[in-house]
């Protein structure tokens, strides 16, 4: 009996031992131990900026991360500035930066010494598209309008507004201006909503504004739309300003007018970040991303919804950054150091 109880004993303890060899507590996931900078390389006001502290509120909201997220506009340079501090960061992953076309047209116009590549890929958040404005008083209520007026004025009496010089506000402007044969003068600000102003008090003629930068102002009836700089009409129905959507915009191709230009709005982190942490990132993302506040601010911007990650979303900002300098070439843009 006794020798019975010693062998249920040592089987039981050789049981308990074996499970302790197999049994491999897993580690906790990687998540940020202090505050995470989400760095903007553009001012404030603009589109980049408005999603920037759109996700910042989604974040704190929802709870979505335990530590806070920070939004930091360094637009100094085009946005060479945000670019070179993430450079400077390598492996640190308390560092985002949202991106737009100034990820290409910045070092390719400035020469600094910067490149995507020195940066880790995290996520395509959305494309932005571009809308040609026009004051609400003005007699323009159609491309053709608009086109015939520039046609018939002197060089350099129409006035185009855009964000910063050589970026992707200007490249549309002389892409305009070689459709239409004549030159505009360009005047260039720190960012999209003070573009939006500037159109609203009668001090430019137009703009190229992302919708979300121009939305408020067309809503309280200040601008008017005329075309949309993609390949087909916006999907969004719902009623913005009186009883025109964004669906209403014509593509500015039908209208005469072939130019298409879509711009990324999407996250990178510092060089040499472990994956975990970017999977981390791109998680968190797609928490944002299914929330009714994030639906709204698609609606409101009337964004292209693409998401992309990893391999594909790196594929996808190496070509861009071909296009792109094939565009800047064109335009005589490109830095001659």
């Amino acid at each position: 009996m006794i020798e019975s109880i010693r062998l249920r004993a040592l089987v039981v303890a050789a049981s308990a031992a074996a499970t302790a060899i197999f049994s491999v507590t897993p580690a906790a996931a990687w998540e940020p131990t202090r505050n995470v900078e989400f760095i903007v390389p553009a001012g404030t006001g603009g589109g980049a900026d408005q999603m920037a502290r759109m996700i910042q509120g989604i974040v704190a909201k929802h709870n979505l991360m335990k530590q806070s997220m920070v939004v930091i506009n360094k637009a100094g340079g085009a946005g060479g500035e945000g670019f070179l501090d993430i450079k400077g960061a390598k492996a640190n992953p308390h560092k985002l930066v949202i991106t737009l076309s100034n990820l290409f047209t910045t070092p390719l116009a400035t020469g600094i010494p910067f490149s995507w590549k020195e940066m880790t890929p995290v996520a395509m958040l959305a494309l932005d598209e571009f809308v040609l404005w026009v004051n609400a008083d003005s007699p323009y209520k159609t491309v053709q309008e608009y086109v015939a007026a520039i046609k018939a004025a002197p060089d350099g009496q129409f006035k185009m507004g855009g964000t910063g010089s050589k970026q992707e506000d200007q490249i549309i402007t002389v892409a305009l201006e070689k459709a239409i044969g004549k030159k505009m003068t360009y005047v260039p600000y720190k960012g999209g909503g003070e573009v939006a102003v500037q159109l609203v008090g009668k001090h430019i003629d137009s703009t190229v504004n992302n919708p979300i930068e121009a939305v408020a102002q067309w809503r309280a009836g200040k601008l008017r739309p005329l075309c949309v700089f993609d390949a087909k009409t916006l999907p969004y129905t719902d009623k913005v300003a009186g009883d025109k959507s964004w669906a209403d915009i014509p593509t500015c191709k039908s209208q005469g007018l072939d130019i298409e230009y879509v711009m990324l709005r999407g996250v990178f982190m510092p060089a040499g970040v472990p994956k975990d942490v970017v999977d981390y990132y791109v998680e968190l993302f797609k928490k944002v991303r299914a929330t009714p506040e994030w639906a709204q601010l698609m609606k409101d911007g009337a964004f292209n919804q693409s998401f992309m990650t990893g391999a594909e979303y790196a594929k996808w900002v190496e070509n861009e950054e071909k296009r792109h300098r094939d565009l800047m070439k064109e335009a005589g843009f490109l830095a001659t150091n």
